[in-house]
Order: C-alpha cells, then structure tokens, then sequence
C-alpha cells in the first residue's frame, strides 16, 4: 500500500463536521454531499480536508481534473490573467485568450474551416449548440439517446435520459425533443449485435415517429458518461453519421466528459472513426473554471446572425486563460499517452478482480475512462446498486474518492486525474481491490465496511 492516503480523523472529522453542520441550515438540501469532509487544498490527484486528511480522488472533481487539481502552470495563466483583467464580456470588448483558446481548440479538433464559441458550462453548450444547429438548418426538432446526459437547464434536462433525479417533478419538457436507442453491447439480448438493432430503431423511429427533415440535430456522447460509461461499437457511431447526413440532420457529439484526451486520443469520436459536424467541450477543458465549447463549420456557427449568441460571462478571459494552460499541459507532458497506459493499468486490475468478484458483470471502456458494472448474477445481469454502494462507501472510510453512474447506479467510473503517479494509482486500486473483497464477504453491507488501521 502506498502512502498518498493519510486519514488522521475519521470522516467527517471536527472541524469538516462543524461546516457541514453550517451548511446544513444555509444551504438547500438539495445540493447533497458526496464526500462527508470539507476540502482545503488540492494538488494532483489528491485533496486535504481542513481537518488534515489527505485523500486520493478517482473521481477527479467529476471529470473537471484532468491535469490535477491546482496544476502550476494553470495558477500561474490564472494569477496573471486577474491581474491583468478578470472580466469583460467578450462582445464588448475583446481579448486575446478567447481567439488562442478558440485557435487551440480547432486545431486539436481537426482543423479546416470551422469557427468556436464559448459558454459557461456543459448544459451552455448543450443548449447553443442547438441554436446554431436551428439556425443553420431552419428546422425545429432534435434527436437524442437513450442514457444519454447533457444537463439540468430545461432543454439539456428534457433531452437526458434518465429521470430519477434529474428530471421527476420537473416538467413539462421542452417540445420536438425525441429518443432514440442507443447501442448497449452488455445490455443488448445479442451483444453482437447491439449496433444494428439500435440503427434499425432509429430508422423506424425515423419512418413512425418523428420526420427527418424536421430534424436540425442529433446529439449523442461518443462513450455515454453518466449514462453508465457504455462503449457502443464503432459501426453504430458512423452509422448513426450515415442516417443523419441522408437527411440532412447534424451530428452533435458531446464530448463534455470524454473530450480533452481523457480516452488516449483528444476526442473519443477519433477513437470511433467518427466525424461529428458540431463538437462540444466543458469540464476538463479549463481545470474545472466555468467555461465549455462548441465547434463546428463556419457556415453553421455564423447563421445564428451579430448578437444571437452570447452572454454577459461567457468565454470569460481567466477562465480562458486556463484553458490555454490547459492545452499546453497536455501537449508538454503527453497526458494523451499517458491515458492510454492508465486505461491499460485500470483495465488489467479490474479484470484481476473480477477473474474473483462474480458481482463484475463487466470492465469496459476507451483509454482511462473505463467503468466497471455489478450485478447479482452474471446470468441475468440485474443490476447490484448495494454492492457497488458499499464498495463506495468502504473506499471513502479508506480514504479513496469513487464516483458511480449508470441508470441503475450500479457502475463504477474511474475520472482520475492523467497527472496521477504510478505509485498512487497502485495506492487506489488496492484500496478499491480489498473493499470489494470486503463487501462480498460483508454480503454488500456498508456498515460492515471500516477503515484500516494506520
């Protein structure tokens, strides 16, 4: 066992409990809380509570850490960029960061004639991008997928799939918004075919449920994030392309959680040999400052027409600043490369865990974004919430942060920081390895989960 993890109080201790207790007549109970400890700094792919514990976080402020919490160069490009100035709207009057950063993106994005604008947030770009698409093709409706995530605004809520939590109570939805399947190899009754039973869905949906010249957008995660970390199979992808270019549809891909390099190449769509029309980016983009992107062709990012986009903090300069930090960290220090050696190391464990844990339905994924499903039995594959949930909580006590996903919560996803050393990826995984062996022997149950001793 490594050493990065030092719990020197149990979770939460005092000074985190008398926060959290503060918080609790402030702050709506709506904004619930994952890790039961205050954080005071982040270095890497570790954060220290205010009560002096250092924990270990796979779960890399959910997905917004890429480069590691408070990387050097991003403090720098931030402290000078305030200095310098923290805000005007970029409308107003301009600045540099937001032309390199928008240079910077589409030149990592595939380059040719395209254009970028930037937003706060995912659900930002989400929700632009469908502006843009509106405008450029004058048709009213979108597409989305089952499992599929895009945000919590009105229309990224009616476009994510999953209801509980994000969307019961919440409605009515925004109109012309409708599902269609989307390629679950695990989930599928004949795995091999899981591409083509979701193509020949979305040809019937376009044939009985919805007109494809009325489509202005199909927008779809390459690998679906909080949808369960579902690796659909390349041709499902491309054929997806094929159906929407036949009807003249855009191809949106939200790469919000995969972008960046997160799965060994800068966009998961060039893992599929798919060639989206409009890319979306956010999270990992800035190191977890507000901002996102979208990137498309010329001709759909300037038919909205002068002041149909924008708003009073988008493309803010320090938060542009970070992203150009960004970018060049994950050039200079080959953090692409280094995705696909942890996504090697990630895989190999699991699958040893699993080859003794038959609560593993399955270990997938692309590069370092790999999820790790459980379920009651290997047969009937129903899902095992409990268990991965006292896997979860057995890994907090231990000082590991783990995040799960999944429409039945039942998947394990791996966010963890491509800055993470060797030493404590080795640290992390053989916490996650004896808390899973504890909760089989424990039977699933989180109160028979301690910490160890020091």
């Amino acid at each position: 066992m490594g050493n990065s993890i030092n719990l020197v109080t149990e979770l939460p201790g005092p000074r985190s409990k008398a926060v959290l207790e503060r918080k609790s007549k402030v702050v709506s109970d709506a904004l619930d809380i994952h890790v039961p400890a205050v954080i005071d700094r982040g270095e890497g792919a570790h954060v220290t509570d205010i009560d002096g514990n250092t924990m270990l976080d796979f779960s890399g402020g959910l997905g917004c850490q890429l480069v590691g919490y408070s990387h050097p160069k991003v403090v720098e490009a931030v402290r000078e960029q305030a200095g310098r100035v923290s805000h005007t709207d970029f409308s107003v009057i301009p600045y540099e960061p937001y032309v390199e950063l928008a240079e910077r993106l589409i030149a990592a994005t595939g380059g040719g004639d395209r254009k970028a604008a930037f937003f706060n947030a995912g659900a930002e770009a989400v929700e632009n991008a469908v502006k843009f698409a509106k405008a450029a093709t004058g048709r009213p409706a979108v597409v989305c997928f089952e499992g599929g995530f895009h945000g919590r605004t009105l229309l990224t809520m009616s476009l994510t799939s999953r209801y509980k939590p994000y969307k019961a109570g919440f409605g009515p939805f925004a109109p012309e918004v409708y599902r269609l399947p989307y390629a679950y190899p695990y989930r599928s009754v004949h795995p091999d075919q899981a591409a083509q039973f979701a193509l020949e869905g979305i040809e019937r949906a376009f044939a009985t449920t919805v007109d494809p010249t009325s489509v202005a957008c199909a927008i779809v995660e390459p690998i679906q994030g909080e949808g369960g970390f579902v690796v659909p199979p390349a041709e499902f992808l491309q054929g997806l392309s094929k159906i929407c270019r036949q009807h003249g549809i855009l191809v949106v891909a939200d790469e919000i959680q995969t972008g960046c390099g997160r799965t060994g190449s800068f966009l998961a769509s060039d893992t599929f040999g798919f060639q989206p029309d409009i890319v979306l980016l956010a999270k990992a983009v800035a190191a977890g400052y507000p901002l996102s992107a979208v990137i498309g062709p010329r001709e759909v990012m300037d038919a909205p027409g002068p002041s149909a986009i924008g708003g009073t903090y988008v493309g803010n300069p320090v938060a542009c600043a970070a992203g150009n930090a960004v970018m060049r960290i994950i050039e200079e220090e080959g953090l692409i490369q280094r995705a696909e050696a942890l996504g090697k190391t990630l895989t190999a464990r699991w699958e040893e865990i699993a080859a003794e844990t038959p609560e593993i339905g399955e270990v997938r994924g692309v590069g370092a974004m790999v999820g790790v499903e459980f379920v009651k039995d290997r047969g009937t594959k129903e899902p095992n919430e409990e268990f991965l949930g006292a896997v979860i909580g057995g890994a907090m006590k231990r000082g590991l942060i783990t995040v799960s996903c999944g429409a039945y919560h039942n998947v394990l996803r791996h966010l963890i920081p491509l800055v993470i050393t060797d030493e404590e990826l080795d640290e992390g995984l053989d916490v996650l390895a004896d808390v899973v062996a504890a909760a089989r022997k424990g039977g699933g149950r989180t109160d028979t989960l301690e910490p160890e001793g020091e």
